[in-house]
């Protein structure tokens, strides 16, 4: 079955940024602590692995919370800071993680876990629907001129964002979507491989616009 699994991060510093993250959006680490996983089961989680190099670039995924000024301030102390990635005056706040990726506060979103949507930089949100929804098994909610927006079909947890501007892509993405080995009914367009991980239990593939994900 078809299913959003979560999203992998790459990090210098695997520990310190799982550290980061479990405590700006409250989710408890895996036994083995590699993953976090929100406190509702069946939700997308945040698996973090070794980086094989520093960041370059903006990330074309990126995470969006929930809250307002006061959570600003509190993911801040907790080490973000704001970043200028162009964005011009916007009612929301982008801010950075310890190592430097995006992420975006939400002042109108709501969210039960703190995770109200992953975002998706795409030049062509139509072309990219369907690749990814089929994967996603996740039902389009809304759309607009700045993209589409999915949900899954449970109408709970976070959206998936897809839409512009796509950031120029100059190394591999830090964040990357996960989705099940079962995500790919036929019809559907197929990735293609990543270097050397395509064809390992957890395939590495890119998709229509070049963006790495996984298959597990």
């Amino acid at each position: 079955m078809a299913a959003l699994l979560g999203v992998v991060i790459e990090a210098s510093d695997v520990s310190a940024l799982r550290a980061f993250w479990g405590a700006a959006l409250g989710w408890q680490p895996s036994a083995d602590g590699s993953e976090l996983h929100s406190p509702y089961p069946g939700r997308p989680m945040l698996r973090f692995a070794a980086a094989g190099g520093p960041k370059r670039g903006k990330n074309r995924l990126h995470l969006d919370l929930a809250g307002g000024a006061d959570e600003v301030a509190r993911v801040r102390a907790l080490g973000a800071e704001p970043v200028d990635i162009g964005q011009g005056a916007v009612p929301w706040a982008v801010l950075a993680d310890p190592e430097g990726n995006e992420f975006c506060v939400l002042p109108h979103a709501s969210a039960d876990d703190g995770l109200a949507a992953l975002a998706l930089d795409a030049a062509d949100p139509a072309a990219q629907l369907p690749f990814w929804q089929p994967r996603t098994g996740w039902e389009v909610v809304d759309r607009g001129a700045w993209g589409v927006r999915l949900r899954h079909p449970s109408g709970t947890g976070p959206t998936l964002v897809i839409g512009p501007p796509a950031a120029p892509k100059s190394a591999p993405n830090r964040l990357r979507l996960a989705v099940s080995a079962a995500g790919s009914p036929p019809g559907c367009p197929a990735g293609s491989p990543a270097g050397s991980a395509a064809g390992s239990p957890e395939a590495e593939l890119v998709d229509p616009e070049g963006n790495e994900f996984e298959v597990w």
